[in-house]
């Protein structure tokens, strides 16, 4: 073994060295983003926290506004008030005639008397930016006298639904107490006829026929649009 080759030792250990700073200097870098990266997400996780519960709080206060506004009458109209703030009418007597789309007089006379004090509450400026909103949904039972199949009864029953909620929704913008508010409810009022898909059931499993045909109000707020916004800015 000659000079040369004993010298050759010391420089491979220092290039080894050098190599181990460079992968610890790296392992510093990746630890100090997943940190960083760490800390973002516990942030972002704050803010849907946060969103989440302000909107609880703001379904909980509108929850009660309208059970203040509405439970003298609820009982008199046959509807119900839910505390997902779905606004219920369930008295077929008086929505509309079997198969037909035309509202009756009794149901105009109750819509006449809710929906300016609904729309005058859901419009008050702690709920008005917040309302995302504010659905008219149609339902009816499974049934169809004369249909061949379950899903001809569904299909009919979707367009008898559609109709109603339509009907529904021109006789409401025609109301002249909710004038002032034409242009805001042309952008959140929606009719949606959803046929049998949501039927009521008894404790049994059995469809309520009577129950299942009803008229909602819905309230949705944005607060799922503002949880997918944080979410997204979190997680590209």
């Amino acid at each position: 073994m000659n000079s040369h080759e004993l010298e050759r030792p010391p420089e491979q250990e220092g290039h080894w060295v050098a190599v181990s700073d460079l992968m610890a200097g790296l392992m510093m870098v990746f630890m100090l983003i997943s940190v960083v990266f760490m800390i973002n997400v516990e942030i972002e996780r704050n803010k849907v926290r946060d969103v989440a519960i302000l909107y609880d709080r703001l379904r909980t206060q509108l929850y009660e506004d309208l059970n203040t506004e509405f439970a003298p009458d609820m009982a008199r109209w046959g509807a119900e008030l839910d505390k997902d703030l779905a606004f219920r009418f369930n008295n077929t007597d008086v929505l509309f005639d079997r198969g037909e789309a035309e509202l009756k007089p009794e149901f105009q006379a109750i819509l006449a008397d809710f929906f300016p004090r609904y729309v005058r509450i859901i419009t008050q400026p702690q709920y008005r930016e917040d309302i995302l909103e504010v659905r008219i949904e149609g339902h009816t039972s499974s049934a169809w006298f004369g249909a061949d199949s379950a899903e001809e009864a569904y299909i009919r029953n979707m367009d008898l639904s559609q109709e109603r909620t339509r009907s529904t929704l021109a006789f409401l913008l025609g109301l002249e107490p909710v004038a002032q508010d034409k242009q805001w409810l042309i952008s959140h009022l929606t009719a949606n006829g959803l046929s049998s898909a949501k039927v009521v059931r008894n404790d049994a499993g059995e469809e309520n026929e009577d129950r299942s045909r009803r008229v909602e109000f819905r309230v949705r707020t944005d607060a799922e649009g503002r949880i997918a916004t944080i979410l997204e800015e979190v997680l590209p």
